[in-house]
């Protein structure tokens, strides 16, 4: 093998790029023997405090009429909610009137949806409230992860144990060995001119490594096994150039809106087909901290999560009995508008729950008001479900961990569950039918604000 010292530091400088992460949020692959008893668990976290509010509408109470004269979901006229069965109070709940494909999923059975949820820390800092919620902890945002808690109580192992797409790693997987970043699947591989030149490399990359023996040297032979197992598993041309992904099912991932959230399922997708012990993934969508003119750019979100979700669940059709998806948010908004057509930070939120053996087309939770004195410190939606309940009822009915007191720490998870999923027992929920993203308007320019403390 003839390989010079400059081409062995350029390719330890791609393994070491490969370890760091190639950017997908977080995917978790078990051992290929344990794939079958446990689900696969998606994890997308709509980053920068969601409006709840906006997102499943009280639109038949009067306090929130009141209390948001512009902002608001109206319950008929131009811009109305999208009307939705089973409820869980004797009020008007709708979905924003952009997310029909969410309530495609939802009729079909696909979708839960748990109101008033959160996160029970009082906090209404955006960067503590993603930390303890990430921590799955409320006294402690620098522990580890809870996906990581997860994955060590089930001694999950495998080639490619936790991924991420289109992101950095999250802090739910804070302290994992196991942890990849992916932004390309048809790309992650190390950087060369030729086959001869990337096998060289590896060759050379795996001495070292082997020699070493050290933890982190072992984390990089598992790197390279990764790199190795994906592209022996992509579809190539007669000249063996990677081809393009061809999702399933009519499934169309958005371009217009959400595009990066789409492309993060995408990955997501390809690489569960890949059948590598796909266990747990992480997507990040953010955009969400609406503190002024919301109505502006508010829809464009919410469209892009539906027709993104909706997208990926159809895609994933052949994998419905073994696919649950939750989405969270660090808070909601304040109840009332603020002066510039905005929501301030606030409390209680809404979760969605899709997947093959989720009881959808149903809401979960306690209502508990929006009077004043209904609200937490008189200002915000109250929580009374916390979000670690819906995960610990994924986590134990879904992928067979017995261990959930170990994720959770110091949290008594309730001996009655939602019964937000079932296990699997019986025919999983059909998919959805496929649905066409609507055009895009005249002006379809997203407008994201920042995430401000």
């Amino acid at each position: 093998m003839t390989l010079s010292r400059r081409e062995f530091l350029v390719g330890c400088s791609a393994a070491i790029a490969a370890l760091a992460g190639s950017r997908v949020t977080n995917l978790v692959f078990a051992n290929p023997a344990d794939t079958t008893a446990r689900d696969i668990l998606v994890v997308v976290f709509l980053r920068g405090g969601c409006d709840g509010l906006n997102l499943v509408a009280p639109t038949g109470d009067r306090n929130y009429a009141d209390a948001r004269p512009v902002v608001r979901v109206p319950n008929s006229g131009s811009g109305a909610g999208i009307s939705i069965n089973n409820a869980i109070a004797p009020v008007d709940f709708r979905l924003h009137p952009r997310a029909a494909s969410l309530k495609e999923l939802y009729d079909s059975r696909n979708l839960a949806i748990v109101h008033a949820c959160g996160l029970t820390n009082d906090t209404r800092s955006h960067f503590d409230a993603m930390d303890y919620m990430e921590a799955g902890l409320n006294d402690d945002k620098n522990s580890n992860g809870w996906l990581v808690r997860h994955l060590n109580s089930i001694s999950a192992s495998g080639i490619m144990p936790a991924v991420s797409a289109l992101g950095s790693v999250p802090k739910s997987l804070r302290g994992s060995s196991q942890a990849l970043s992916i932004n390309d699947v048809n790309n992650f591989r190390l950087q060369g001119n030729s086959t001869t030149y990337t096998n060289q490399q590896q060759e050379a990359l795996r001495a070292m490594y082997a020699a070493a023996g050290s933890p982190i040297h072992q984390v990089g032979l598992s790197t390279l096994d990764a790199i190795n197992t994906v592209n022996s598993k992509i579809a190539r041309d007669s000249q063996n150039r990677p081809l393009p992904y061809t999702p399933e099912a009519g499934a169309v991932y958005p371009t217009q809106y959400g595009t990066s959230l789409g492309n993060a399922l995408r990955i997501v997708a390809q690489l569960i087909k890949m059948d590598v012990g796909l266990q747990v993934a992480t997507v990040d969508y953010g955009g969400w901290d609406t503190h002024g003119d919301q109505n502006r750019f508010f829809g464009n979100l919410v469209e892009g999560l539906a027709l993104a979700m909706h997208a990926f669940y159809n895609d994933m059709n052949r994998y419905a009995s073994r696919l649950t998806v939750a989405v969270v948010s660090e808070f909601g908004r304040r109840l009332k508008e603020n002066q510039s057509a905005g929501t301030d930070h606030g409390h209680g939120n809404v979760m969605f729950v899709m997947g093959g053996y989720v009881n959808g087309g149903k809401m979960y939770g306690s209502w508990p008001g929006l009077a004043t004195e209904q609200l937490d410190n008189r200002v915000d939606l109250a929580i009374t479900t916390d979000y670690r309940a819906v995960l610990a009822e994924i986590l134990s009915q879904r992928l067979a961990n017995p261990n959930v007191a170990e994720v959770f720490p110091r949290f008594s998870v309730p001996a009655q569950p939602l019964d937000i999923v079932r296990a699997t027992n019986g025919q999983p929920n059909p998919p959805a039918r496929p649905m066409q993203p609507a055009p895009a308007p005249g002006n379809s320019r997203i407008f994201l604000p920042l995430v401000r403390r």
